[in-house]
């Protein structure tokens, strides 16, 4: 196997094409890993000092990538902060130990003299990175942790909307129908998907953002000009890609509410929301506009809603499960 660094952003449009055929043999591969999420997110908030290394066979198929940064005397994934949800190392399925060990390789060698600790956020409950990493760590002599991040509670869809209400506690059940009835008895009610480059205007992201920052205050807080210019590349992106479901509900003509989501390998990723609390709080227009979301994500007969990051309990009462989120910390012998 041959390894390689690139030090260049220029180097997520050199691989894209190599990258993402990866993408369809590596054995984990969240959207949060796809070439255009990385590309985007470095280009907001990396720093000068990417390490994006390679790993290829020796006819020159792509096996494996780990787009790494220093910060510091410190080793990060591209993507470590709190805009990814998912990350990992892309590994071909039919070549996980010795591309992993290669990576390895690559880290107590070429790159020795760059780093002391290594944190590995976002990894999700499947990965076999903590077993590779502890395996391959311990046998070098350094240290090596794995603490659960976070969770991301998930719900598994059945086959029709009736069938998911059924298998939720009855008090949720009974509170889902209740404001579904409640809000469309009671106002004039608009539900809409847009999903299109097209339909993802200007205006309907800024609509977004407003309603973000009216949901709670330190969700104000959350908005500076990399995270708006971010989230806007990110959208616009995933919608050219075929990958958005941005969702808005409409009270009497007015935008009360706004779900950005995923749509990625059958699957629906909840992204980030808003509401307006203060103008429409009486309508429950977060609940009305998750089961709008969950009967839509059936309909496409996908099995999985995640709700990414984060236990609030709203998520559960929706008949969420948690799955756990871990962090790998490592340790180099003479840090």
């Amino acid at each position: 196997m041959n390894v390689t660094c690139d030090t260049s952003a220029q180097a997520f449009g050199d691989l894209a094409e190599a990258w993402n055929d990866l993408m369809g043999r590596a054995v984990s591969a969240p959207i949060f890993m796809t070439v255009e999420y990385q590309k985007i997110w470095w280009q907001h908030f990396g720093n000068d000092n990417l390490r994006l290394i390679t790993v290829r066979a020796d006819d020159g198929t792509l096996m494996g990538i780990a787009p790494l940064f220093v910060d510091g005397d410190a080793l990060h994934f591209v993507g470590c902060v709190d805009v990814s949800d998912y990350l990992d190392f892309l590994i071909d399925r039919d070549h996980i130990a010795e591309t992993y060990a290669a990576i390895v390789d690559y880290l107590a060698t070429n790159l020795a003299d760059e780093w002391r600790t290594a944190y590995f956020c976002s990894l999700a409950c499947h990965s076999i990175t903590p077993k590779m990493l502890a395996e391959l760590i311990a046998a070098r002599g350094w240290t090596t942790s794995t603490a659960v991040e976070e969770v991301c509670p998930v719900i598994t869809l059945p086959g029709s909307w009736d069938e998911y209400l059924a298998g939720i506690a009855k008090k949720q059940r009974h509170e889902i129908r209740r404001k579904l009835r409640r809000v469309e008895a009671t106002a004039e009610v608009r539900w809409r998907v847009l999903q299109s480059p097209a339909e993802v205007t200007d205006a309907a992201i800024d609509t977004f953002i407003s309603l973000h920052r009216k949901s709670a205050t330190e969700k104000d807080q959350f908005w500076d000009d990399k995270k708006l210019t971010f989230f806007r590349a990110i959208i616009k992106k995933f919608a050219e890609k075929g990958w958005l479901k941005f969702y808005f509900l409409d009270i009497n003509e007015v935008s009360a509410a706004a779900l950005l989501c995923f749509d990625y390998r059958n699957e629906i990723l909840v992204y980030n929301s808003g509401y307006d609390v203060e103008n429409f709080g009486h309508l429950s227009p977060g609940i009305v506009i998750i089961s709008y979301s969950i009967r839509h994500a059936i309909e496409l007969n996908r099995p999985r809603y995640d709700f990414l990051r984060g236990d609030e309990v709203y998520k559960f009462r929706f008949g969420a499960v948690a799955e756990d989120v871990f962090g790998v910390s490592i340790t180099k012998g003479d840090a």
